[in-house]
């Protein structure tokens, strides 16, 4: 901590190597940005996807901040089923937040933590997947902070809300961080090839793939206004 950098706010590992004096609290920061990323809005500077491949890859070191376990698949299960539970609490507050008072912020001013064509292109998103978009928007960043907001204004069945909260959660949740901890081990046992040697790499690789339909589908709304007011002129 006493050599903090502001950069350390989108490296994966600062999260999960973060301790107090010796203490190790990485686990609970792990849950806790998950929450945050729709719960409080902070998803589109919080390195979710990759946090939780990398979570994966950590998952002994991370399960044992609470307890040790000496099976590798109880430990990579229960850290899934928490960091699942910390995604559906969180879209739970942000369809709250929604269903309460989501046409304010159609009239808020853009500030560091808000960006109102995120709300604008999340709400169109969510207008053209319906339901399933809870799911995609799991996998997509940005998206991922706006889904549950929207569903709230839009005042989505709630019974609706809560099944693709809680399958998407457990999709997104299982699906990263059984990939990289069993990816981990792989390559490691076949080709001797250590992922904790080459995280930066593995960083950048999954923010370029996860951050691509975000910037094709920003591209292609750009193209359909500039084409709009051609037309209109």
């Amino acid at each position: 901590m006493n050599d903090f950098d502001w950069k350390n706010l989108i490296d994966p590992l600062f999260y999960i190597h973060f301790d107090i004096n010796g203490i190790k609290l990485g686990v609970y920061i792990v849950l806790f940005i998950v929450f945050a990323e729709t719960g409080l809005f902070a998803g589109f500077f919080l390195p979710g996807d990759s946090l939780l491949f990398l979570a994966g890859i950590y998952s002994r070191e991370l399960i044992e901040n609470i307890l040790i376990i000496d099976n590798d698949f109880v430990n990579v299960i229960l850290l899934a089923t928490l960091v699942a539970l910390s995604g559906i609490l969180g879209n739970i507050v942000g369809y709250w937040f929604g269903s309460k008072s989501g046409y304010y912020l159609y009239n808020k001013e853009d500030s560091f933590w808000f960006k109102k064509k995120y709300l604008v292109q999340s709400k169109d998103f969510f207008e053209k997947y319906g339901g399933k978009a809870i799911i995609f928007a799991r996998f997509l960043p940005i998206f991922r902070t706006f889904a549950p907001i929207v569903a709230g204004i839009v005042s989505m069945e709630r019974k609706k809300f809560m099944f693709y909260n809680i399958l998407s959660s457990f999709i997104w949740s299982y699906t990263l961080i059984f990939a990289g901890h069993y990816l981990y081990g792989f390559l490691l046992d076949n080709y001797q090839i250590d992922l904790k040697q080459h995280i930066e790499l593995i960083v950048l690789i999954l923010v370029g793939i996860t951050i691509l339909p975000v910037i094709y589908k920003f591209g292609k709304k750009t193209k359909e206004l500039t084409l709009k007011n051609k037309s209109t002129s």
